[in-house]
């Protein structure tokens, strides 16, 4: 592995790790996602790309998932990219907006949010 790998990481452990998530870009999205979340749970982590905090429980979680045998939906809300699905989420589901942020979506319904440094998979 280069210096440069060691430091910034493998584009491969990126393309893994981006293989976990599903993209909430729309309320198609949404309503998909909803509608999964009738099988099983749902989780949707809201990120903002520009914050380092976010950034860092992000890559926090990541791990958590990889190590996690459990058997969840993991959906990823870019923030800045789509504000508007964010105030959707919060209009539905009465979850007010925070960033970073982990909503569980269970039976259609929000039964768990965390944000910031108490997002864990432990605490689901």
């Amino acid at each position: 592995m280069g210096f440069l790998d060691q430091i910034f990481g493998k584009k491969e452990e990126q393309d893994q790790k981006k293989s976990l998530w599903k993209k909430l870009e729309s309320e198609k999205d949404l309503d998909s996602a909803v509608e999964r979340s009738n099988q099983q749970k749902v989780l949707i982590f809201k990120h903002s790309t520009r914050c380092f905090i976010s950034k860092t429980m992000l890559k926090s979680f990541e791990r958590q998932m990889e190590n996690s045998d459990k058997d969840y939906v993991y959906y990823f809300l870019d923030l800045l990219a789509h504000r508007n699905i964010s105030n959707e989420i919060e209009s539905r589901f009465d979850v007010v907006h925070q960033s970073p942020q982990l909503i569980v979506l269970e039976n259609g319904k929000a039964t768990y949010n965390s944000s910031h440094q108490n997002i864990s998979l432990d605490k689901i």
